[in-house]
């Protein structure tokens, strides 16, 4: 399956004023990266995965279309998918970007 490429154009919209905003093709999605660290990406199965802060998953997962990432049969700590349903208005996208951001300051992935 390919990803979301409306989806893709909503955050690339959502991240321009950010010139340290790079893009890459992972996980037969498209990822999001600040200062080299993936923030979010759209997801190849899709859907949106975001970056959280491990800390506050629990809290995060209790929100409608949201679940922790599984990949290859085993949550990713720190990681959420975001169902498509639940980000079909700007405000609701920019939140979950907001998360990812949060999550990603000062982390490099590389």
């Amino acid at each position: 399956m390919a990803y979301d490429r409306e989806l893709a154009d909503r955050l690339r919209a959502e991240l321009a004023a950010d010139p340290r905003v790079t893009e890459q093709a992972m996980f037969g999605g498209l990822a999001f990266l600040v200062d080299g660290a993936m923030v979010v990406a759209v997801s190849g199965r899709g859907g949106l995965m975001v970056r959280c802060d491990p800390a506050r998953a629990t809290e995060l997962v209790a929100a409608d279309g949201v679940d922790r990432m599984v990949m290859r049969g085993r949550e990713l700590d720190g990681w959420l998918l975001v169902d498509p349903g639940v980000l079909d208005d700007d405000a609701a996208l920019r939140s979950w970007v907001a998360v990812g951001q949060a999550a990603t300051a000062g982390v490099r992935d590389d």
